[in-house]
């Protein structure tokens, strides 16, 4: 697989379709914190969205996306200066998957939440802004588009497989935004998602994705980006906030991590697997990483700053 599937799959995403929201006239409601990432899509209409802690609130057009990536409070509003109501008040009450406001028809968006099951999901939620917002005029942006209308028609006719078909939609849908948010120019983050979009460095890390264990120097991997080894080191480093060693050590330990957690496989076994000849060694790159032993890791969450620091996330 390529690097960000190989993220995604380590973190096991699975999504939640949400109700859509109706709205008519004037109207805002207030949302609590979403567990994970939140991903919205406006239908029809147009309304300002307002999230915790950022000082400008952004308007959405008809067919712009948005991901929310932070346990943060939001609004949904047609004018943000008017009251908001709880939004328990009309989702708690919504009929066939959709939310009434004002009794609607000027307004329609439809939603879906991730929750991450894979644990260490700060590796792709902290490099990520708290808002994500993908315009509908965004180059190759078709794909988005005709996953939202066949999504909508899932949810709106409700035919059999209808709801399971729209979780696969919004599955698509996460990954083409987060394509279409590391290749605008407006994206200039640092991190390993980031990096992807440079030929060069992206050719590195998916040298190391795809074969961990291999006996990988600076020089090897500066040879997969056609670079010279000094080049490649500090052009890695500014790309990626780690030095290539430190992320080929951080990727092997996320690797371990989810095997230790998911698995019966014995340490020994996993360490051999991802490039270790001694168990000891592999403990000791594992402790540091992920701040406790291999053997407390599936007993205990490991600390949340080793979470956040794995793959050079700022």
């Amino acid at each position: 697989m390529d690097p960000l599937s190989d993220v995604l799959a380590l973190l096991k995403p699975r999504s939640y379709v949400s109700a859509g929201l109706d709205a008519g006239g004037a109207w805002a409601i207030d949302y609590p914190p979403p567990d994970g990432i939140k991903f919205n899509a406006v239908i029809s209409g147009a309304c300002w969205l307002s999230v915790d802690g950022v000082p400008e609130a952004v308007r959405l057009e008809e067919s712009d996306c948005f991901l929310l990536t932070s346990r943060r409070a939001f609004r949904l509003a047609s004018d943000p200066a008017l009251e908001a109501i709880p939004s328990d008040a009309i989702y708690s009450i919504a009929r066939d998957g959709i939310a009434t406001c004002n009794g609607g028809g000027d307004f329609f968006l439809i939603g879906s939440r991730f929750s991450f099951s894979g644990g260490n999901s700060d590796i792709l939620l902290g490099i990520l802004p708290p808002i994500v917002h993908v315009k509908r005029d965004s180059d190759h942006a078709a794909v988005l588009r005709w996953c939202l209308d066949r999504m909508t028609r899932e949810l709106r006719d409700q035919q059999p497989g209808g709801f399971l078909m729209a979780e696969h939609f919004a599955h698509v849908m996460l990954m083409q935004v987060l394509r279409l948010h590391i290749a605008s120019p407006n994206a200039r983050g640092v991190g390993w998602l980031f990096a992807l979009t440079d030929r060069r460095i992206g050719a590195a890390i998916g040298a190391v994705h795809a074969d961990p264990a291999r006996k990988w120097t600076l020089q090897s991997l500066a040879e997969r980006a056609s670079m010279s080894r000094s080049s490649f080191a500090l052009h890695f480093k500014e790309k990626v906030g780690l030095a290539p060693m430190d992320y080929l050590t951080r990727w092997r330990m996320l690797l371990a991590g989810d095997r230790l957690t998911n698995s019966a496989e014995a340490i020994a076994g996993v360490a051999l697997s991802l490039g270790y000849e001694s168990e000891s060694a592999f403990s000791t790159a594992f402790k540091r990483v992920m701040g406790c032993s291999p053997r407390q890791y599936g007993r205990a969450q490991p600390p949340a700053g080793a979470i956040r620091d794995s793959l050079g996330v700022q």
